[in-house]
């Protein structure tokens, strides 16, 4: 009896026909299984507290809403695709588009009068002081 060899070319080549019809008719799930967008990083010091950065191509400041409660921050905003000339068409299309939102619990509570936030070259920077209640202090032990 004669097999015929599996071709893992086919496979492959499937894969990505079911990826790429996926991402067009669902473009959120891509973006979920990486993680959501936009992607994010936080950091803390004793001397900002927590820092948040993401990028932000092409979104205007004024389509991005920044709110923190306690200990945690979201951003949510619009990002407005870049369309196609008339009669064009897309050959590749990953980057994201519409409305987005991410919520993020920060390891302690924050001040949230002197939250700052700046974009600079299409990165957002998030700068989160730590409550004054929240941060460690020096307990003094007195000798009996």
């Amino acid at each position: 009896m004669f097999r015929q060899p599996f071709n893992w070319r086919e496979l492959d080549q499937m894969r990505r026909d079911m990826d790429r019809m996926f991402s067009e008719s669902f473009p959120r799930v891509r973006r979920m299984r990486a993680g959501g967008f936009p992607a994010i990083n936080v950091w803390t010091n004793d001397a900002e507290g927590a820092v948040l950065t993401t990028e932000l191509p092409g979104i205007k400041p004024e389509d991005v809403d920044i709110s923190v409660t306690g200990d945690t921050l979201t951003i949510s905003g619009c990002c407005k695709p870049n369309e196609a000339p008339e009669l064009a068409q897309y050959h590749r299309r990953e980057r994201a588009r519409g409305d987005f939102d991410r919520t993020v619990q920060l390891p302690y509570t924050v001040n949230t009068d002197k939250v700052e936030a700046r974009v600079e070259k299409g990165v957002l920077t998030v700068v989160l002081p730590r409550a004054e209640a929240e941060k460690p202090r020096q307990i003094t032990i007195k000798a009996g």
